[in-house]
């Protein structure tokens, strides 16, 4: 199989799709690799690299290709530049991406959206969002040590004893877990709040205290994700929210529903009440933001709290970020190109394997995965 690797063209975009040591391991098993020129330079792999590793370059590297890999569906323009057939993978965001869908159905390719992997056992080591957004914890708790005013650990000095930031994380996915750990090892006395109360062990074994709505209802679905809860919830959570953000040095909001606005769990009432030089940094900002204050990609400072629009984070650590994103890829291919259990040459794919039907968004000139199309039909 002739696989691309696209060069991003989203402003900001600093990741790879494969890095040189995937590509070689991809050419080990009889496919081969195309690499658009220059695609590696924002996370530091060469050309060359890519060519030691048995990769070749070309200006336009999706020209041919059965399958074409990015990371943002900005690479991949209308899919103009695919072969009618070809297959697509990468964060295509097709709840909201209605053109691009329509054009890649028209085009008749296989447009697989890799944020619709399951959250299963069989699926972990493809689950992009778990790898990028592990990333985008850390990031935040080194952006918020270096947006406040104070100092994150302890100190007992000659000079007297500084009392440790209060940091609270909202929302204990992959991304609130890391920035606890990470809040954590720097010393901070952490708190977390999350409405899937099967996290409060996860939480707990990391060192922070768990706050949690005295309340019968869950977020938790079947699939892993969040989901919405109702109403006198809502009203419970915003006050308990509340109570914690007024005491609390650094808010650090994760709270994301797949394929809708990011929920507004910090009011600007909350975040009026907490004292000067506090940081909010909201990492849903992308989709509407945690935060009612936040502007994506803006940092917005309210009556000396600054709230931080955070965007792309995965993007300030793009040689990590790359790697992690690359072995994903590798690990979806493999599954792609399975047959009865054993490895071929190019993907046959089964739309009714649980992974599979996740993650393909149009196929043979329609779209067929039925959130989207849902959303395509609005």
């Amino acid at each position: 199989m002739r696989i691309a690797v696209l060069k991003e063209t989203e402003p900001g975009e600093a990741r790879v799709a494969l890095v040189p040591e995937s590509v070689k391991r991809l050419i080990g098993k009889q496919h081969t690799v195309v690499v658009a020129r220059g695609a590696g330079d924002a996370s530091l792999y060469s050309d060359d690299e890519y060519k030691a590793a048995g990769a070749e370059i070309a200006d336009d590297a999706a020209k041919d290709a059965d399958l074409v890999l990015t990371i943002q569906a900005t690479a991949a323009g209308g899919g103009e530049r695919l072969k009618e057939g070809a297959a697509l993978i990468g964060l295509l965001s097709p709840m909201t991406n209605k053109a691009l869908v329509q054009a890649l159905a028209a085009k008749k390719v296989t447009a697989m959206a890799v944020e619709f992997i399951p959250r299963t056992t069989l699926a972990q080591m493809m689950d992009v969002l778990s790898s990028q957004t592990n990333i985008a914890g850390y990031r935040a708790v080194i952006m918020a040590a270096e947006a406040s005013p104070r100092l994150f650990p302890m100190l007992m000095t000659a000079a007297g004893t500084i009392a440790p930031a209060k940091v609270l994380i909202l929302g204990a996915g992959v991304a609130g877990l890391q920035a606890i750990a990470t809040a954590k090892r720097l010393g901070a006395v952490v708190e977390a709040f999350d409405a899937r109360k099967v996290v409060k062990e996860q939480v707990e074994s990391l060192g922070a205290k768990f706050v949690m709505v005295d309340s019968t209802e869950d977020a938790q679905t079947a699939s892993g994700y969040a989901q919405e809860l109702s109403e006198e919830y809502k009203q419970k959570q915003a006050a308990l929210i509340g109570e914690h953000v007024q005491k609390s040095d650094v808010v650090i909001t994760t709270a994301n529903i797949p394929g809708r606005k990011a929920p507004v769990l910090v009011t600007a009432a909350m975040a009026a009440k907490m004292r000067r030089g506090s940081v909010i940094i909201d990492l849903a900002a992308e989709t509407g933001g945690n935060c009612e204050l936040t502007k994506a990609g803006e940092t917005v400072v309210e009556k000396g709290v600054r709230i931080i629009g955070a965007r792309n984070l995965p993007s300030q650590a793009p040689v990590h970020a790359s790697q992690m994103y690359a072995r994903n890829m590798e690990k979806l291919i493999a599954h792609l190109c399975t047959k009865n259990g054993k490895a071929t040459a190019a993907m046959e794919l089964d739309l009714g394997e649980e992974i599979t039907k996740a993650i393909v968004v149009t196929h043979s000139g329609a779209v067929v995965n039925e959130r989207v199309k849902e959303a395509v039909a609005k």
